[in-house]
């Protein structure tokens, strides 16, 4: 059994966008060197905000504060899968790849937004 020193790592979404951001740090090796501080940079940012802004709202008191930060969980989400498709139109990915990360990304979207309602309702 794993012990959780926080209670944000016990949340499904959480860990879902701990897992993507892996992901895309790993992809993200195979771009060219030139796009380290284009879409690499945005790439990583936009993942990593995900969870951090899971895990900080997790510390709110209020459930408006907390559905806040979900909030912008959610709208990072969404600039990872642009900043995806961008990738793809200029041949960093396959489309097989976005595909993929369009699957997850859905599912981890939905996941944020069921929680989202949960939260503030």
């Amino acid at each position: 059994m794993e012990e959780y020193k926080y209670n944000f790592e016990k949340l499904e979404i959480w860990n879902l966008a701990i897992d993507l951001s892996v992901d895309i740090y790993k992809i993200t090796t195979k771009f060219p060197e030139e796009e380290k501080y284009g879409i690499i940079s945005q790439l990583r940012r936009a993942s990593s905000s995900i969870s951090a802004n899971i895990a900080e709202g997790s510390t709110r008191l209020s459930d408006k504060d907390k559905g806040r930060f979900i909030q912008i969980a959610f709208g990072s989400t969404i600039e990872v899968l642009n900043f995806l498709i961008l990738s793809a139109r200029l041949d960093y990915i396959s489309n097989e790849e976005l595909e993929y990360y369009r699957i997850n990304i859905s599912k981890l979207s939905n996941k944020i937004n069921s929680y989202y309602k949960f939260v503030v309702n």
